[in-house]
């Protein structure tokens, strides 16, 4: 069985492989998503790219394994993964877990995350 979107995107979120992220984001991707404190929105593969890799995610932040990635029950047109990291920065060992909804067939289009933030393991 082929790997949804969803799993894909939570794989290269982990592998901070931009390239395919860029693949998995069609060219007119609808994003917003929420940490704890801000709210973040982009349109477009690069602006949601400096979101993810370049906000949410430092350079130093190295992500040790992926936990889980969990493929839940589409909400009629909408699918939803959730995933857990476990990272590693200057500042100790985190865990970090994210909600995504999406839509989308080839690429996905429309992109909600909420992100638990980085908790101390």
């Amino acid at each position: 069985m082929a790997e949804t979107l969803g799993t894909r995107f939570a794989r290269a979120v982990a592998a901070k492989d931009r390239d395919a992220l860029r693949d998995l984001l069609a060219d007119d991707v609808d994003f917003k998503g929420l940490t704890p404190g801000r709210t973040w929105e982009a349109t477009g593969p690069d602006a949601v790219l400096e979101v993810v890799l370049g906000s949410w995610f430092e350079d130093s932040d190295t992500i040790e394994r992926v936990v889980e990635v969990a493929d839940g029950a589409d909400v009629a047109d909408t699918s939803h993964v959730s995933y857990r990291f476990d990272l590693r920065n200057p500042d100790g060992s985190w865990v970090a877990e994210q909600q995504a909804y999406y839509r989308g067939e080839e690429a996905i289009a429309h992109l909600r995350v909420l992100c638990s933030g980085f908790r101390r393991r």
